[in-house]
Parts: structure tokens; sequence; C-alpha cells
């Protein structure tokens, strides 16, 4: 047994088709062994809204595509809501294997996969990236706090505008918080606007 390593392929030159096949051979931490195949990300690749959850759940991890079922529903919803298709967003998570058992992603684990993330984000360079849930925005913003004190308010990952808000599953628990969800859908959309001025 080796320690996990950080892939030694330097990815901040890496295009899309270069990007997608080194990160289905990845082998850096232990999550390849249990994956039925990895979940890279989906959607319109120079899109203005990157979505980013947390890591893949074992229906995505057999659809190797993010939010599927019942949270890809309603997030789907959340979309259409504010005049936008699933198409028409990138979407990715901050980790591209599945955990086992649907735990959520370790710091370390994060922490080898990032550097796919950072190639996504540089290759879409969107106008607003929307973090989903506590995992997402904690690795994100390299912080501690709370979801609840971190919405509502404008964060920047680098140069980029960046929003929190709670994860479509969170809201598939608890609806009571959907009228939040949707204000800080809205508060997203506004920035998104007024940086296309």
């Amino acid at each position: 047994w080796a320690p996990a390593v950080a892939p030694a392929i330097n990815v901040s030159s890496l295009d899309w088709p270069e990007l997608q096949s080194t990160v289905s051979a990845c082998t850096a931490c232990e999550l390849h062994q249990s994956r039925t195949q990895t979940v890279f990300g989906t959607g319109d690749r120079s899109a203005e809204w990157l979505i980013i959850g947390e890591a893949p759940k074992a229906d995505e991890d057999q659809q190797g595509e993010p939010f599927v079922g019942d949270t890809g529903q309603l997030l789907n919803n959340m979309l259409r809501a504010l005049g936008l298709r699933r198409e028409q967003v990138f979407i990715s998570n901050i980790l591209k294997c599945r955990p086992t058992d649907d735990r959520d992603p370790q710091p370390e684990e994060f922490t080898t996969c990032e550097t796919y993330l950072q190639r996504q984000i540089a290759l879409v360079a969107p106008k607003m990236i929307l973090a989903m849930g506590g995992v997402a925005a904690h690795s994100l913003l390299k912080v501690k706090t709370p979801v609840t004190k971190l919405r509502g308010e404008l964060h920047h990952y680098g140069e980029i505008p960046l929003v929190v808000t709670y994860h479509p599953a969170y809201l598939l628990r608890k609806p009571s918080e959907k009228a939040k969800s949707w204000a800080d859908l809205q508060f997203a959309a506004s920035t998104v606007k007024g940086a296309q001025k």
C-alpha cells in the first residue's frame, strides 16, 4: 500500500478532452477502487454559470453525471425558474469519484482532486459559481463557516463571483428552506446580469 499522491501530471494546460481522459484514468486516491466510473461534469463548457456540488452519489456513479435523480430534478426546476436550462450551465462536483456509502468527502480527497476542478473552472471561465451545500462551499472558500452564514453574501473564487446556497438534497429533506435557496439564486442571477453590463 502506498499513500495517495496528487496527479503527477500538470493539468493546467490540458484542454477538455485531455482533462476528461486524465480524470477518467485517475488513481490518485483510494476512491478510484470503488467507483463505477468518474463523474466528470456536464453541460455548456463556456457557460456563464458553473454549479458545483459535493461528491457523486450511487446513482451519479452509475450514470456518470452529476445531479441526477430527485436532486437533479429539483436542480433542473430551480434553473428553469431562473429561465435557464440544464444544458446552458456547467455542472460539476468537488470530487470526481463517489465516496463509499455516499459519505461526505474527506478534506484530503478534495485536496487530491482539486486541480481537476480548478482546471474546469479555468476552462469554463464562468461569470458565476454557485456552490451547493456546505462541503462544496467549505472546499472552495477554504472556510468552515456554516452555510446559513455564508448565504446572502457575495464571495469570490479568485476573480469569479461565488454564491453559496443549500444543496438540493437538503431542500428535499427540508422543503421549508426552498424560499431561501430561491433568494440565493435570484441574488446570483442579479450578480451575473450586473457583470454583463
